[in-house]
This record gives C-alpha cells, sequence and structure tokens, in this order.
C-alpha cells in the first residue's frame, strides 16, 4: 500500500521562530487527522455486488459516497472498488473479486506538507486515509486537500491575491476561532442543501434502486471537473495571472471544458449504464443511459464554470478565497450532479 514513509520538516513552511513569541508560533503543521471525516461505503471482502448496491441505497441519502472500501475483520484497509467494476459485475460477485489492492492511501499523522506532495499528481476525488496499523480511519476529499495547499500558497505571498487577513500558526486562539467559525456555519448549511436535494428525490430513488449506483459516479466527477477549474483559477490568482478584465474569458473556457469533458465522460458513463441497466432487466435501459449522458454534461460544465466563478468572486467581496471556496465548490458540484441527474430521472423514466 502506498502511504507516507517520511515526513516534511515543519521548518520548510513556518519562519524560524524568535526568542519573543509564544510556543503556539512554532507548533507543529496541521496534521491530515484534522481534515478527515468518517469512512464511508465500507465493505467486508465477501459482501456481493447486490448486496453492497442495497446498502448504498440507504447510505447515499446522508454521504457522498465515491469509492467503496473493502477492510477486513480488523479494519485494515485491504482494496477499493470503482463503481465502473461493479456496473459492469455480476450481482452474485464479491466486492474482494473487484477491488485494487493496495489502493494509494495516506496516514494520518502525516503533516498537510507531505500529504500534499503525496497526493499532487494524483487527482483523486477521495483519499482513504489510515493508521499506523494500516486500518481504515477516514477519508478526505481532494477540493479539501487542495484547498489547504491554496492556503500556504497564498500564506506565502498573500498581497499577490488582496488577502490581508491570513492565519499564522501564533495567530491568537480568539482570532483564529473569529477567522475559522463562520465558514463552518457556512459548510453546515450548505451541507443540509445539499441533503436536502436527495431527500427532494427520495421516491425516485426508492422507485429505481439502479440510481443509488450512479450517484457517486456523477457526484465524483463533477467534483473532480471543479477541483480542476479552482485549482487553475487560484494558482493564476496567487501568481498574477489573473488580469482585469481577463475574468469573463476564463470562466467561458472552464465552462467549455466542463462541457467537452461531461460529453466524453458522460459517453463511457452511458454505456456503463446502458449494459448495468440490462443485467439488471430494466424496460428502458436506452432512457437509463441518455439520463446519466446528459447530466453529466450538464454537471460538469455547471462545476467547471463554478470553479472559475467562486474564488474570483469571494476576492471582490474580500474573503479569502484559498479558505472559502471549496465550501461552495463542494456544494455546487454535489447540488448540480445529484440535482441534475434526479431531475431528468424523474422526469425521462419511466414511473
Amino acid at each position: 500500500m502506498s502511504t507516507a514513509a517520511a515526513v516534511a520538516d515543519p521548518s520548510e513552511f513556518i519562519d524560524p521562530p524568535k526568542e519573543a513569541e509564544t510556543p503556539e508560533a512554532v507548533a507543529k503543521p496541521q496534521t491530515l487527522a484534522d481534515l478527515m471525516t468518517p469512512p464511508v461505503g465500507v465493505f467486508g471482502p465477501q459482501v456481493t455486488v447486490k448486496e453492497a448496491t442495497e446498502a448504498l441505497r440507504e447510505q447515499v441519502k446522508t454521504a457522498f459516497i465515491t469509492y467503496l472500501y473493502v477492510v477486513d475483520g480488523s479494519e485494515r484497509l485491504l482494496g477499493l472498488v470503482v463503481m465502473r467494476e461493479m456496473l459492469l459485475a455480476q450481482p452474485d460477485a464479491t466486492l474482494e473479486s473487484l477491488m485494487l489492492r493496495t489502493p494509494f492511501a495516506l496516514r494520518s499523522d502525516l503533516p498537510l506538507s507531505e500529504a500534499l506532495k503525496q497526493a499532487l499528481h494524483k487527482h483523486f476525488p477521495v483519499y482513504p486515509i489510515v493508521d499506523a496499523q494500516e486500518r481504515l480511519v477516514g477519508l478526505v476529499r481532494g477540493s479539501d486537500l487542495f484547498a489547504n495547499r491554496a492556503i500556504e500558497i497564498s500564506g506565502q505571498s498573500g498581497a499577490m491575491v488582496g488577502v490581508d487577513k491570513e492565519e499564522r500558526l501564533g495567530t491568537s486562539l480568539g482570532r483564529s476561532l473569529k477567522l475559522r467559525h463562520p465558514w463552518l456555519q457556512v459548510n453546515l448549511l450548505t451541507a443540509f442543501i445539499a441533503a436536502a436535494v436527495v431527500g427532494i428525490f427520495e421516491d425516485t430513488l426508492s422507485r429505481l434502486v439502479i440510481l443509488a449506483v450512479f450517484l457517486p459516479v456523477m457526484a465524483g466527477q463533477t467534483g473532480n471537473t471543479g477541483c480542476q477549474a479552482l485549482a487553475v483559477t487560484l494558482r493564476g490568482m496567487t501568481l498574477g495571472d489573473v488580469k482585469p478584465g481577463a475574468e469573463p474569458g476564463m470562466i467561458r473556457k472552464e465552462g467549455m471544458l466542463g462541457f467537452l469533458n461531461g460529453g466524453l465522460v458522460g459517453l463511457t458513463a452511458g454505456i456503463g449504464m446502458f449494459i448495468y441497466a440490462t443485467m439488471q432487466g430494466e424496460a428502458s435501459p436506452i432512457t437509463f443511459a441518455a439520463v446519466v449522458f446528459l447530466a453529466m454534461i450538464i454537471a460538469c460544465t455547471v462545476a467547471g464554470i463554478a470553479g472559475a466563478l467562486i474564488p474570483m468572486t469571494l476576492k471582490k467581496l474580500g474573503a479569502d478565497p484559498a479558505t472559502a471556496s471549496s465550501i461552495f465548490l463542494t456544494t455546487a458540484s454535489d447540488v448540480a450532479s445529484m440535482g441534475i441527474f434526479l431531475t431528468l430521472a424523474t422526469v425521462m423514466l419511466p414511473k
């Protein structure tokens, strides 16, 4: 399994402490354990595709599941199942027979700087987090990891992006709370919005269980599209490449990229849905495929535009785009992917 072997020297990322500074100023960097959320989509190796699909029907109502994680009786991570493998598998196939063995994982005690180095060229929507005994202890979304990388970059050259309220290691407890807590309240509100979208279509999900398998596929691809746009935009803002008047062109470009990528990915996903719907004995597999294809195009277009528009808007409003962008982007991509997908399914699929 690919996990961390080395810990970065914190002195690479903070200024040498002065004699008069408090102990907080020389604290160790934040670790992945501070970012991770509890693991979801976790199953034993002998669980079948049919059983996992039924379980996902309930789990996706309260969580966004991109991959399935296979663990043994001691919670050690054995493998990872990509949704497309489930789509093409026989219902009685076990997850152990489908899983990718030795998946890429990050250690929970890694400083963020080291974790970002390891994940830099992976571009996965979600990363499994394991402890020293290789037990699965949590998950971290790729957008959250990137947001923290952007904070590091903007902290070194905040003036380049107009950031004047940067939090440093030596920032007092009260000021840190003041800077962070409002965004947590916003995040809670946006999470309710995303959950409400699924709740609106509960009847559709109960009637068409097959849709539950594709919800994480839609959310994962849409989230990746938005993260790519966000990455390019924040990098341009940090390095001063986004000149006044260039914003509309950049938003149009990311929207077009989202449209084109959504079409190509949607074609592949549509074929997968057609095959899976046929295997499940659905009456209109072509219609199921059309729903996935159209939903992927629209959702990826929205996510691409949001990835470019959100940080630019936050900067103009005086907020730190590196800190807050991921909150709004995650909500926009989740609401767009699930809302559009389930709306089209409700309208186009037989009652």
